[in-house]
This record gives structure tokens, C-alpha cells and sequence, in this order.
């Protein structure tokens, strides 16, 4: 039997493990906001997010060859599986920290950050390139176009609907939330599963399973019933973050911040296979619709923790991986 099959098993479980406490960790994101504004109950909101999820995870791998492939230097045997191993560690940590603490942090760049910190502990090549314009500047730009693109959706769905009766208004928006809910979910399978789906693939390649790096179809079902599951056991210490504490939303603005966010995740994920953070993406949008009331709606202060916990999340993350892989390598080596 190959002596590193061992090895490459625990990796598939502890990174569908990963791909579970994503789904958890990050439900919130698309449900929060439908349910703050009961256009939604928590228990079928959670249904319906995570079965779009799973679609959203088996429509491309995009997403997955940037993450496997364009972040580190793809490496080779048994060092190779502890470096994706640490990186799993890493970014698992960080998201239970993050979960229990009830900030919206990104799993993402959790994921990513591990493999980096991972990586510069084993000496190992990182393609910086590649951090830099797949990572850093998608990193910086989504939460950016989230707010401006909130704020001005907003503002045109206010003027479109100025004589119109508020109680309908209201009601209708309750139902085109569904609608966005679901799509805000479809765009969260189709950026973080496909994460997973990523560092599977690559351990695969690690460990001579594949010649080439492309996602089998047996790891894109795992990823996607994994992120499904997770998403099914709920995430209410962040939703309450999203859903209530940045702002109290109105029916209308949470179809506008979900409309958005899930625009910004689908063209991430399809035209450009760059990895955002639902988190940011979705979080930002909500900051561009509050401010259209006025700037002072907004609660800065928790907008200030989260994006704090953005910041150091990717440092952290990596910090993490590293401290796993020396405690890896030396129980292993």
C-alpha cells in the first residue's frame, strides 16, 4: 500500500471538516439579513441556503484551480501533505475562534492565509503573484464595489418606489428576498466549496493520486454535501452580527444587499475565478444600503471589530498553519 495514502485520507476528512465549519461558520451570509427582516424563519432559511449551496458548489471548478494551484507552488510527497494538512489546521482554528466569538470573518482568506503561513514554515515556494492579484486586490475591491454598488441600488429602488403604498412595498420585498436569499446562497456554494474542492485536488497531486491538477467529480460532490450539511446546522451567533447589530434593515434593503452581494460572488466566481469573501462582500453591501438613510445609521464601531478581524485573518490564519506545521513535522518527521 502506498505510505501515503495514510496521510492523504486524514487530509480529505479534516478538509471536508474545514468545508463543514464553512458552512456553519459562514451561513449567516446569506440568511441573516431574510431573517432580520422575517422575511424568513431561521429554520427555512437554513433549508433553502443550504440547498442552494449545494447547487452552487457542483456548477464549476473555477474557483478551485485558482486556490490549488495559484497560491502556493503545487508540493510534492509527504512534506507536501503536511503543508496542506497545516493549512487546514490553521484555517479551521481561526474559523472556530471567529464562530465563537460571533465575527464575521472570512473563511476564505482564512483557508488562504493558512496555506501561505503553512507553506513559509516549510521553506516551500508561495506564488506572490498570484496572492497578490487572485487574493490581496480582489480582497480590497469586493467590499468596495459591495458598498458603492448597496448605496446606489438603494438609492434607486427608493426613488422607483416613492408613491408607492409602504405595506405592500414591504410585503413584496419579504418574497423578492427569497428570491435574493437563495441567489446570495448559490453564490456562496459557487466561491467557498469550490475552496475545498481546491485543497482536496491538491493533495491529490501532492500525493501522486492525479497527473494533472483537475477536480474529480467525487471530491466536487463531497465539497458540496459538506458545505450543505454545515450550512443546515446554522450559524446564529453571526447572524445576529449581520442581521441586527451593523443596522436594522428594511425588506427592500435586504433584497438590495443580497442582490448585490450574490451579483459580486457570481462574477467573481464565473468571469474572473477569483476567491472574495462572501463575508466582506455581503457585509460592506449592507454598510452602502444603511448609509443611504445617513452615514450616522450605521453602527461604525461593529462595522470597525469586523473589518478589524479581516485584517488579521490572513496573518493569523498563516500564523496558525505555520505553528501546525513545526508541530506536524516534528511528530511526523
Amino acid at each position: 500500500m502506498d505510505p501515503l495514502l495514510p496521510a492523504l485520507a486524514v487530509i480529505i476528512v479534516v478538509a471536508l471538516a474545514f468545508d463543514y465549519t464553512n458552512g456553519f461558520h459562514d451561513a449567516a451570509n446569506a440568511i441573516a439579513v431574510a431573517v432580520s427582516t422575517k422575511a424568513l424563519t431561521p429554520k427555512v432559511a437554513l433549508a433553502l441556503a443550504a440547498v442552494m449551496n449545494l447547487v452552487g458548489a457542483l456548477i464549476s471548478t473555477q474557483v478551485a484551480e485558482t486556490v490549488g494551484a495559484g497560491i502556493i507552488e503545487p508540493p510534492t510527497g509527504a512534506e507536501g501533505l503536511e503543508i496542506v494538512f497545516a493549512a487546514l489546521v490553521g484555517a479551521i482554528v481561526w474559523n472556530v475562534v471567529t464562530w465563537y466569538l460571533g465575527l464575521p470573518s472570512s473563511s476564505s482568506h482564512a483557508l488562504i492565509g493558512g496555506l501561505v503561513g503553512a507553506a513559509l514554515a516549510a521553506a516551500h515556494s508561495v506564488q506572490w503573484r498570484g496572492v497578490l492579484g487572485d487574493v490581496v486586490i480582489p480582497m480590497v475591491v469586493s467590499p468596495l464595489v459591495g458598498f458603492g454598488a448597496g448605496y446606489l441600488v438603494m438609492l434607486g429602488l427608493l426613488w422607483a418606489f416613492r408613491g408607492a403604498n409602504a405595506h405592500r412595498a414591504h410585503r413584496g420585498f419579504r418574497y423578492a428576498q427569497v428570491a435574493s436569499s437563495a441567489t446570495m446562497a448559490l453564490g456562496h456554494g459557487m466561491q467557498d466549496a469550490q475552496k475545498t474542492m481546491g485543497i482536496i485536488t491538491l493533495a491529490l497531486l501532492t500525493a501522486g493520486e492525479i497527473d494533472t491538477f483537475e477536480v474529480p467529480a467525487w471530491v466536487v460532490l463531497a465539497a458540496a454535501i459538506a458545505i450543505s450539511a454545515g450550512t443546515y446546522a446554522g450559524g446564529f451567533r453571526i447572524m445576529r452580527t449581520l442581521g441586527r447589530r451593523i443596522i436594522q434593515l428594511t425588506p427592500a434593503g435586504g433584497f438590495a444587499a443580497q442582490s448585490v452581494a450574490s451579483g459580486v460572488m457570481v462574477t467573481t466566481a464565473t468571469v474572473f475565478a477569483v476567491p472574495v469573501s462572501t463575508t466582506h462582500v455581503i457585509t460592506t453591501s449592507i454598510m452602502g444600503v444603511g448609509a443611504t438613510r445617513r452615514f450616522s445609521a450605521v453602527r461604525w464601531g461593529v462595522a470597525g471589530g469586523i473589518v478589524m478581524a479581516w485584517v488579521v485573518t490572513l496573518p493569523a490564519a498563516a500564523g496558525v498553519a505555520a505553528l501546525a506545521y513545526v508541530v506536524t513535522h516534528a511528530v511526523v518527521g
